[in-house]
């Protein structure tokens, strides 16, 4: 089992900037991909983007390029999520999630962190 501990999340003006941090704990694979995913009021949970744990390859969703990054640190088995120049319908609870091999479909991801609420206001 991997246990995502979340955090980061609050309050921020458009056009300001959070990190997203996800520390896994337990039992540890270095083929295990990090995915973010976002979910706002209403709405379905939609991907946002996805790292490679060892691979250091990432993909990102249209709606965040140049705005987010993903990155990850396997030392500390920490993946964040740099989001930049955010945008209220950037607002939504962001999950991280882990799964072994590579995906982009919330259905594929076994662990899950709690979710933390992002909220952009203008």
């Amino acid at each position: 089992q991997v246990q995502l501990v979340e955090s980061g999340g609050g309050l921020v003006q458009a056009g300001g900037s959070l990190r997203l941090s996800c520390a896994a704990s337990g039992r540890t694979f270095s083929t295990y991909a990090v995915g973010w995913f976002r979910q706002a009021p209403g709405k379905e949970r939609e991907f946002v983007a996805a790292i490679t744990w060892s691979g250091g390859i990432t993909y990102y969703a249209d709606s965040v390029k140049g705005r987010f990054t993903i990155s990850r640190d396997n030392s500390k088995k920490t993946g964040y999520l740099q989001m930049n120049s955010l945008k209220a319908e950037d607002t939504a609870v962001y999950y991280c999630a882990a799964k072994t091999g590579w995906g982009l479909l919330d259905k594929e991801y076994s662990y899950w962190g709690q979710g933390t609420q992002v909220t952009v206001s203008s």
